[in-house]
């Protein structure tokens, strides 16, 4: 029997870390009316989710539909809800646009030894692997995707030569023959 944690216009659907930069854990979670769901993800997995959001939501404004912006005043700024206790880690993800309901359509898949075993995005299979299905107002998901990108940013700063994240003490730059680039 498949665990599915469903959400329909959350109160609050975020990502957030753990740790410092270079150790982060990153999470998904979902809360509405003191229901909290917690998923483990990783990092280029938060990005993927939050350009893919911002690529749909592109796709309706070029269709004509208004998509409405968020004020940087109004955004979530606040920590993970506590206790952090993942319900899975992350696997496959997927994304969709319901027209009759105005909804966007985010399902997070856990684990599975089979990819076949992963239904479609809104399929409500008896089989498969844990889902976080999450259905978002237009503006949850603009909210989502200022956070998210807000949140990956967050992290270690690029090195100018060869974009791989600096370490505080600095690293070893395949671009400058295995010199030792400082973070400053």
């Amino acid at each position: 029997m498949r665990e599915l944690f469903e959400f329909d216009t959350p109160e609050r659907f975020v990502v957030g870390t753990v740790g410092q930069p270079g150790e982060r854990a990153f999470y998904l979670q979902a809360l509405k009316q003191r229901r909290v769901v917690t998923v483990a993800i990783e990092k280029g997995q938060a990005r993927v989710l939050a350009d893919g959001l911002e690529r749909i939501l592109d796709e309706l404004h070029r269709g004509g539909m208004t998509v409405p912006m968020i004020e940087p005043g109004d955004l979530d700024l606040e920590p993970l809800s506590q206790p952090i206790d993942p319900e899975f880690q992350a696997q496959a993800m997927g994304l969709a646009w319901n027209e009759s309901s105005q909804l966007l359509t985010l399902e997070v898949h856990a684990e599975s030894d089979d990819a076949s075993s992963i239904p479609d995005v809104e399929e409500d299979s008896e089989d498969g692997p844990a889902c976080l299905r999450v259905r978002l107002t237009l503006l949850q998901a603009r909210a989502f995707i200022s956070r998210t990108t807000r949140v990956v940013a967050a992290g270690r700063q690029p090195c100018a030569f060869c974009q791989l994240p600096l370490d505080p003490k600095g690293h070893i730059c395949p671009r400058s023959n295995g010199y030792l680039r400082s973070a400053l």
